[in-house]
């Protein structure tokens, strides 16, 4: 049975807190262990609501995408085909669409709703799912270096310092051609989006290919 319940009738001690099971997913990474399953929210339309309940399933369509999007819809369309293609690496069984869906796996985190929106609160199959984090996510989307951390970052800072180069998104474009071994190394951090686990629970992003019905444990109008 999925619940339903009106979003206009929540108060904030009533909401569920409920956090990504840290522990599973660092054995995840780091052992290769189950993750067993996720708690995620996911914010979609009402016609997305329809298609689970006439099919049993949703998978992301590039006409709501470019619905959604509009004039940069063609941005969000290359950067979603990245991430699949990157991701069959990682997830080759479950990958079988072209664009991920999206979920916060905190209940603190999660998008909002908005007019014609609906909140869905989903019990995902870990081997389903893929966990990444948010901030390395904004750094592949805005085509920067994914540091393995401060040093890293530092260290990269100043070879860019070294060529010049105070812009380092240049290096994704045209002028990046003039700096190959910075957009080679560049590009290859962008692997770690997929290597590393959110640096905390509240970071966690899980992405899936597919969201069936059976997975729906609540909607939140």
């Amino acid at each position: 049975m999925v619940l339903r319940r009106c979003a206009k009738c929540l108060s904030p001690g009533m909401e569920e807190k409920e956090t990504l099971r840290w522990d599973c997913l660092l054995r995840f990474y780091e052992k290769g262990e189950t993750m067993g399953y996720l708690i995620g929210w996911t914010r979609q339309t009402a016609e997305v609501l329809k298609e689970l309940e006439t099919t049993g399933e949703y998978r992301v369509k590039e006409e709501y995408i470019r619905k959604k999007n509009g004039d940069i819809a063609g941005y969000y369309l290359e950067l979603y085909r990245w991430y699949t293609e990157k991701s069959r690496a990682y997830l080759p069984a479950a990958v079988e669409g072209e664009f991920p869906i999206w979920f916060s796996l905190n209940s603190d985190y999660r998008l909002q709703k908005t007019e014609g929106t609906v909140i869905i609160r989903a019990r995902i199959p870990g081997e389903m799912a893929l966990v990444i984090d948010a901030g390395r996510w904004d750094s592949r989307g805005n085509h920067m270096y994914i540091c393995k951390n401060a040093k890293d970052r530092a260290d990269f800072e100043k070879l860019l310092n070294t060529y010049g180069i105070y812009d380092e998104t240049i290096l994704a474009d045209r002028k990046g051609i003039f700096y190959p071994m910075l957009r080679k190394r560049m590009m290859e951090s962008w692997e770690r989006l997929f290597t590393m686990p959110p640096d905390r629970p509240e970071n966690g992003y899980a992405t899936t290919w597919v969201l069936k019905q059976e997975w729906i444990e609540e909607i939140i109008l």
